[in-house]
């Protein structure tokens, strides 16, 4: 059997051998915000890839060329570096790039997908898969993912949010306190806007210059930034407008309010990260006996949207999708 139908079946068998994976995933990923959670606490990853070294560096400089966010450049580097690092490096004894092969590649697959999620081993392979596409067309060498094809990947339906589960979590919220009303209009922008929880970090406030400010009330209005920074606006509902306007009072007196960043941190603390925003949802939704991370608010819009007989090109737009 070859070794690359051998990891589609391996991929099988552990969908077939895992029937609660759908319903392990979403704590695990309530502890670590990642898209795909893994079934063991993370170890830090070897990533000193020696002799592999420049060759990252250059890719590294390529997508940071090609505008790549900097999460994907990361992402994408930190890829393969780990397997130079933890495979090449520990388990052959090459010393340059073109000695790779496509089982090299495969058996660095088998290995993941022994350990991790079928999703996570498939986002490891595009990364590589990237990495040798990018290597063969600037050095003319040829590719050792050519004939490859990702580990198949079960799709998991996410649940939208019922009219109750909405109301759980808006009610952990009620009170008038800096932070109960940062969340309930963090809640309330998500309910409306689906946006990402890293887009929702990055919008900014200006109260006196409304050129550096992304948030516009009486027009009901968000500016957001998605992937590589295309600007798109989003529009709220009159209920997400007054937690907003609620949650502005309080930041007013917040020791903090001179930052450019809309949502700040209890205790007079700094502005919010991505991360941040993900632990106060996962945090409300134990709370309110309810399973909550913000991309689940993404599915629930676009759920919602077509639901009511929205558009699909409509929806991409709002989403900032640039493919469906």
């Amino acid at each position: 059997m070859a070794l690359s139908a051998l990891i589609v079946k391996f991929s099988d068998l552990r969908k077939r051998s895992r029937p609660d994976a759908c319903a392990t995933a979403e704590p695990q990923e309530e502890r670590k915000p990642m898209t795909v959670a893994q079934p063991r606490p993370r170890r830090r990853k070897p990533l000193d890839a020696g002799p592999f070294a420049p060759e990252i560096a250059s890719f590294r400089l390529h997508l940071a060329a090609e505008g790549k966010a900097p999460k994907t450049v990361r992402t994408y580097t930190e890829a393969v570096a780990w397997f130079a690092a933890a495979y090449l490096i520990s388990r052959t004894s090459y010393a340059r790039w073109e000695q790779v092969s496509g089982h090299d590649v495969q058996r660095w697959l088998v290995h993941l997908l022994t350990r991790y999620s079928d999703a996570y081993a498939s986002n490891q392979f595009r990364a590589l898969q990237q990495f040798f596409r990018w290597l063969a067309e600037e050095e003319q060498l040829p590719d050792p993912m050519a004939r490859l094809r990702a580990p198949k990947v079960s799709e998991k339906l996410v649940p939208v949010f019922t009219s109750e589960e909405l109301s759980a979590l808006e009610q952990t919220c009620q009170g008038r306190t800096f932070a109960q009303r940062r969340d309930a209009a963090i809640i309330a922008v998500l309910t409306a806007t689906g946006i990402r929880a890293g887009e929702l970090a990055a919008i900014r406030y200006d109260p006196h210059d409304p050129r550096h400010s992304d948030l516009d009330l009486w027009r009901r209005e968000i500016t957001v930034r998605g992937k590589g920074g295309r600007p798109r606006v989003v529009r709220i509902g009159h209920d997400a407008a007054r937690a907003l306007d609620r949650y502005l009072r309080v930041r007013s007196r917040h020791a903090q309010a001179h930052r450019p960043q809309l949502w700040l941190g209890v205790n007079n603390r700094g502005p919010m990260t991505a991360n941040g925003i993900y632990q106060m949802i996962a945090r409300r939704g134990r709370q309110a006996g309810v399973d909550a991370w913000p991309h689940r608010f993404r599915h629930h819009f676009s759920h919602t949207w077509l639901d009511r007989g929205g558009a699909e090109g409509d929806l991409m737009e709002l989403n900032g999708w640039s493919s469906p």
